[in-house]
Formats: C-alpha cells, sequence, structure tokens
C-alpha cells in the first residue's frame, strides 16, 4: 500500500456524506446469515455493512486499511449503541485467523491473492459473501484499471474450494436497464 493510495482513500472516507450501503449480495440474502455468530467484513470502508451485521445481532469485526474510515465505523457504531471491533489493518499482507469466522463479507474489494486465506479463515460451514466488480461494464462507474475486475465467473473459480449458495452475474443479458448489472455476487458455504 502506498501513502498516495491511503491519501486517495481517507480523503474519499473523510468526504462521505454517509456511511455507504449495505452490499447488496447481504441485503439480497440476509434469510441464509446465521442466528449468532463472528462476522467479518473485510475492507468494510465506512462500515454500512458491519453496522447490519451487528445489529443482526452477529459478532462483527471490521478491517480496513483507512484510520479515517474506521473512525468514521467506531463514531456510528457508537451512536446507534452497536458493537463493532475494528483494525486498521493492511489486508493484504497482515494475517487472517484460520477457521475463526461464520460469515465474511468483501464488497468491492478485489486481491485475488487473498482467495485462499479468506477460504481457510472460514469456520466448517462458514457463508462467504461477496460482491465486486465484473470486467464487462454496462454502465459508466467502478475502477478504470480492468485488474480491478472480475472476468466472467472468475468468482466461482477463486472460490471453488466453497459449496455455491447464490450466485449472479447478469452481464450483459436482456434488459440492461434492469437487473444487478456491473458487479458479480456469490454467497458460498464451507464444506463442514
Amino acid at each position: 500500500m502506498t501513502a498516495e493510495l491511503l491519501d486517495k482513500w481517507n480523503q474519499r472516507h473523510r468526504e462521505a456524506a454517509d456511511q455507504g450501503q449495505v452490499a447488496q449480495v447481504l441485503l439480497d440474502n440476509s434469510h441464509l446469515l446465521p442466528v449468532r455468530g463472528k462476522a467479518l467484513d473485510l475492507a468494510c470502508g465506512r462500515g454500512a455493512s458491519a453496522l447490519y451485521l451487528a445489529a443482526r445481532g452477529l459478532e462483527v469485526s471490521s478491517w480496513d486499511f483507512s484510520p479515517v474510515a474506521i473512525d468514521r465505523l467506531l463514531s456510528e457504531a457508537r451512536r446507534r449503541s452497536l458493537t463493532v471491533s475494528t483494525e486498521v489493518r493492511d489486508l493484504i499482507t497482515g494475517p487472517m485467523p484460520g477457521e475463526s469466522f461464520d460469515v465474511i463479507l468483501v464488497s468491492y474489494f478485489l486481491e485475488r491473492s487473498l482467495a485462499a486465506r479468506i477460504v481457510e479463515a472460514l469456520k466448517p460451514g462458514g457463508l462467504l459473501y461477496y460482491q465486486t466488480f465484473s470486467l464487462l461494464a454496462v454502465h459508466p462507474g467502478g475502477p478504470q484499471n480492468p485488474a480491478y475486475r472480475l472476468a466472467d465467473n472468475e468468482l466461482l473459480e477463486l472460490f471453488k474450494p466453497l459449496r455455491v449458495r447464490s450466485y449472479r452475474e447478469e452481464s450483459d443479458l436482456g434488459d440492461t436497464r434492469l437487473g444487478v448489472r456491473d458487479i458479480a455476487m456469490l454467497v458460498a458455504q464451507k464444506p463442514g
């Protein structure tokens, strides 16, 4: 992580009007969440999804490399009387504890080298909720660098050891004014 990249994200989080949006993959598949357990919001940003998970009664850990994002999340959690454990950390090189989480959420963060570590961090039976930008973009927005976008069905390959419970990647099929475009969404479960 470069100082320039950190400055960019700190500024973006500082200037944002709110906590952001709860991940669509989480909202669409909230009925699959456990009643209790440990959840990790990886690359949590300002923490809208972390707050959602905490409000549902999960024990939430939130990690991001931006101290501004983490400060904003903590402030909002206090305001809502929710408990969220936070950590400013390098997500790429920092360690990830094995078999520690019942739920892991990753939203709009793509570091392919972490896939195996994410799988290892799930408890047996644990769920991965993942969404990020796809390479075939129907609408403007998202990263310009194709390295930060998924190839067709790439999420399925990255998390092949997991059992797919829900997958959505609509690409440019049919009426592109409708549906979920420009992102791939996966819910998958670790065997066990």
